[in-house]
This record gives structure tokens, sequence and C-alpha cells, in this order.
């Protein structure tokens, strides 16, 4: 049983409070403006499907981001990832492919893998980075290391049950973590399989529905404050983190509340002080910074009662739907979407 604890020494996030630098809301960002000159763009391939359980959200990303581009004045192509793919890639010669697939190959840098093998560019992190982002214990980790606080958590894979026996191990998790609990797969997005567990009866049920989505569960203490989200995008001049995303929901963020409109509600920017707000924005990006993330990601992070941001997860493929925190957040920012995803485009495209 990997245990980790999420405190760490003096050069934690308590200590970035009195940084210099860290960024105020009220700095001006160097990202890309509205009116700014855009060079001329070509051909974008945006891959979007996939087989995994967020293939519909992919799928919105897709269109969504799609449209952003051709009212930018792009050609655009949306694929899946399927057998026709490679030929595809081949034959159209796209001057660059942006991979919006969330969960599995999306996240984990295997479509990244097979993108470099065949020599196309792509927006968005590498291979390598990807697969470090895309388990949230080894993203703890790093960013651990890099001075960031992390709820404190174990990790178990279902294997661990049926050599040890359920019971014994639930009683020490809950013994050694205390409650409320959060449950979810070590490996994954949109909320699927996570549960938030307030009595030790419900922690049984919250494996189940965990294993469900993966064969390893990261059982981490739940953190309670203000929920937030910080996108970061770096065109060529430094990682640069967008307004915080404040979320607040009835009930769980869970699957449902993320992407149909009515339970949850949006701040952008959050309501929170500026100098919170600059602490906040540090965080993400050293986060991203630490983990080797390229172009954009975004950070989930909880600000907790003693005011210490608290690293849940960081995700190298953003969602892009109607609901998603990253275009709220650039809008937030002044930031023409068409403009920020056609300058993310023209960072690697084949000129």
């Amino acid at each position: 049983m990997d245990t980790t604890t999420g405190s760490p020494t003096t050069s934690g996030v308590a200590d970035s409070t009195t940084s210099t630098d860290a960024q105020r809301p009220d700095q001006h960002l160097h990202l890309l403006r509205p009116d700014d000159d855009v060079p001329p763009g070509g051909h974008v391939a945006i891959l979007a499907g996939g087989l995994s359980h967020e293939r519909d959200v992919s799928l919105r990303s897709g269109r969504r981001v799609a449209e952003s581009l051709r009212a930018a004045g792009l050609e655009v192509t949306v694929h899946d990832v399927d057998a026709d793919l490679l030929p595809f890639l081949e034959s159209a010669r796209p001057d660059v492919v942006w991979p919006l697939l969330h969960g599995a190959s999306g996240e984990d840098g295997s479509i990244r893998d097979v993108l470099e093998l065949v020599g196309v560019p792509y927006v968005g992190t590498g291979p390598r980075e990807s697969r470090a982002a895309w388990s949230k214990p080894v993203a703890k980790n790093v960013v651990l290391g890099a001075g960031l606080c992390t709820p404190e958590y174990v990790t178990l894979p279902q294997s661990l049950f049926r050599e040890l026996g359920a019971q014994p191990v639930l009683d020490a998790v809950v013994a050694r973590l205390g409650l409320p609990l959060v449950v979810k797969p070590t490996h994954g997005g949109s909320a699927l399989g996570v549960t938030l567990v307030e009595r030790a009866d419900q922690l049984p049920r919250a494996m189940v529905d965990c294993f469900a989505y993966g064969e390893v569960a990261l059982i981490e203490q739940a953190v309670r404050g203000v929920e937030l989200a910080v996108s970061v995008v770096d065109l060529g001049r430094g990682p640069e983190a967008l307004p915080p995303v404040e979320i607040v929901t009835t009930g769980p963020y869970d699957f449902d509340a993320r992407y149909n409109p009515g339970r949850t509600e949006y701040f952008a920017p959050a309501r929170l002080d500026d100098d919170v707000l600059g602490v906040v924005r540090e965080v993400a990006v050293r986060a991203h910074s630490a983990l080797g993330l390229r172009d954009l990601s975004r950070t989930d992070v909880i600000l907790d009662a003693d005011g210490v941001v608290q690293f849940l997860e960081v995700n190298v493929a953003p969602g892009m739907t109607e609901t998603s925190l990253l275009p709220q957040a650039a809008r937030a920012a002044g930031l023409d979407l068409g403009h920020l995803y056609r300058s993310l485009v023209n960072a690697h495209a084949r000129h």
C-alpha cells in the first residue's frame, strides 16, 4: 500500500504566498489579444472521439474548437481515431494536428507517440510528460517535489483486495486517512468513477464504482474549501495562468454537473482576493512547469480553510465544450477563442 503525505516542508505553498513572482489577476497577460496580428494558418486536423468513456465529451470539444478555428479563417477537419486515421494523415498532410481526445490514448501519451512516429506536428504536451500527468499519483509526487501541497492519499490496486480481503484494507484506510474521503481511478477524467465518501460503510461501494473505470484506485482525504480550475497557456513566452474559475455545484461535481448546464455555477474570475488569486495562479504555473507540460493544461485545486492551495490533478487535454473551464477562463481574460486557438496551432504548424 503506497501511502503518501501531502504536507510538504517549508518550501511548500505556504511560502509561495510571499513570492513576488506570484501572477496577479490584474497583471497584463502576454497572451495573444483579439486585436493582435495572427499569421496565416493552414489545414488543422482535430482528433476527437476515440473509444474511452469520455468519447462524447471529446466529440463535443472537437466540434467547439473546430467552429472557433473556422471562424478564425482556418481549414479544419475533425477526424476520429480509427483505422482510417494514418492513411488520412499521409494523404491529407495537415499542417498540424490537435488531439482533443479525453481519457486513455488521448491523454496517456500514446496517440502523441504515434504522431511523432509519423512526423506530424501537434498541439499539446509530449508523450512522456503526458504519461506522467495522466497518472494522478505520479503527478502528485511530482508536484510535491516542486513544493506544492496535495491531500494525503493512498493508491490501491484491485488485485490487493483479492489477496488481502477487502474489509481489513478498507479499515486500515479509514484508520490512517480518516473521513471524509474521495475515491477515484488513478487514470481518467470527467469525474467518472469518483465518489465522495462521508461514512465508512460507503467505502466498499465507492471502490466498486471506481474499479469499473480502472484497475487502481486513488483514495485521498477530502478537502473542504473553494474548488478552482486554473488553465495555463504557453504561446512561446512561458506558461501563463488564465483567471481561475470558481466552481459551485449542488451536490458532487460529477460528470452530470460538469457537462449538463443547470447544476453548476461558475465564477470567472473566482470570487477571491487578488493576492489569493495570484497564489492560485502561481500554483498552476508551477505544476505545469514541474510536469514539463506544453502549450496548455488545466490544474484542479481546492483552496482549503487554512488558505492553502491543495493540488488535486492536472489535465493535458482540457475539455473545450460549451461548459468547459478553459474557454470560460480565456473569455474572462478578454481573449478571443478563435485567435487563441489559432495561435496555439500556428506555434506548431508546418509553414
